[in-house]
């Protein structure tokens, strides 16, 4: 926008009129740019276009603004343009920087995660190998039993490392979409045999439903493997109080945000379920529900994750669904076409 001596806009495009939902010519500048920080950039522009010197660099503040449903996050700028008779003339752009400022947030999280996941397992190692070096060189039981926590934690970093490679291509992919056909039964048959000791272990029953024959769908193979071992894992580790997960294909002609006919399956567990405040951050990188037990049973807090990216990737939908005390299901919608 540009501003007049008087502080009144003189000219706003149309971007700016949209950002603030209003007209904008002739009002104050102030009714718009209300924070200290934005106003004595302003006063700063004036200062230098009063000077007669028109700064090589704009000043500059960061401004916050309820729009759309959102806080935006705006850079904005103020640059005295050379003064014409009458007065000084600012130029003032707002920029939206939401998305570079929370996707830098989001990095530096992740830095911190992953950061944090490895240095439990490093710190341990570390302990009992001092401790082997010297207390225990002796002492073949004290480091058999050593050696298996030690053993626990090297495979516990090695599942983290290849978690992370994974979410890594996922996301490299995502906006890729897989040609190949695929039939989402077989690759729940071969992510069960692959389970089947862990199911075993769990003495997990597990019931197929399913509505008839069900066509090849665009898929990749792997990743779609990946998507159903770790819900049906999960299910077994995390629900397998409940002693049965039920896995349930269906095709709908149609729904509701989706185009054309969709494959649904659902994993259900019946164990202890999960607290509805916990739902909408399940997919996020590292958020557990109960970290130490997650921890214990061999979780990264990086399946679910791993599972909606890939879901995204097929454009489809990933639903969650849990009531405390009577289980969980997960459901993938996919479409066919």
């Amino acid at each position: 926008m540009l501003v007049g001596p008087d502080r009144r806009i003189l000219l706003a495009n149309t971007a700016a009129r949209d950002l603030f939902q209003a007209p904008m010519q002739g009002l104050s500048v102030a009714s718009f740019l209300r924070q200290p920080d934005s106003l004595s950039a302003l006063d700063k522009g004036f200062a230098a276009a009063q000077a007669g010197s028109a700064a090589p660099h704009p000043a500059e503040a960061r401004m916050f603004l309820a729009s759309g449903g959102r806080e935006a996050t705006l850079r904005v700028q103020v640059a005295a343009l050379a003064q014409p008779v009458g007065g000084a003339v600012l130029l003032v752009t707002l920029r939206d920087v939401s998305q570079q400022e929370d996707a830098e947030q989001q990095r530096r999280d992740f830095v911190a995660n992953v950061s944090h996941e490895l240095r439990s397992p490093l710190t341990a190692l570390s302990g009992f190998i001092e401790t082997l070096k010297g207390p225990a060189r002796s002492d073949p039981e004290a480091q058999a039993q050593f050696l298996d926590i030690m053993e626990r934690e090297a495979q516990r970093m090695s599942r983290l490392v290849g978690d992370l490679l994974s979410l890594s291509r996922v996301e490299a992919l995502e906006r890729v979409r897989p040609r190949d056909r695929v039939s989402l039964v077989e690759i729940v048959e071969a992510t069960l045999a692959a389970l089947r000791p862990k199911i075993a272990e769990h003495r997990v029953r597990i019931i197929i439903k399913d509505d008839g024959e069900l066509p090849a769908i665009p898929g990749d193979k792997d990743q779609l493997i990946q998507v159903f071992h770790n819900l049906i894992e999960n299910a077994v580790k995390y629900g397998g109080a409940g002693e049965r997960v039920e896995i349930t294909f269906e095709r709908l002609d149609s729904l509701p945000g989706m185009i054309g006919p969709v494959q649904r399956v659902t994993v259900r567990d019946f164990g202890d379920g999960i607290d509805a405040i916990h739902l909408p951050r399940l997919t996020e990188r590292f958020y557990r529900v109960d970290g130490h037990r997650s921890r214990a049973l061999g979780g990264t807090g990086l399946g679910l994750a791993i599972v909606k990216h890939i879901v995204n990737r097929h454009r489809g939908r990933f639903v969650i669904h849990s009531v405390r005390g009577e289980g969980s299901s997960f459901t993938v919608k996919l479409p066919t076409g």
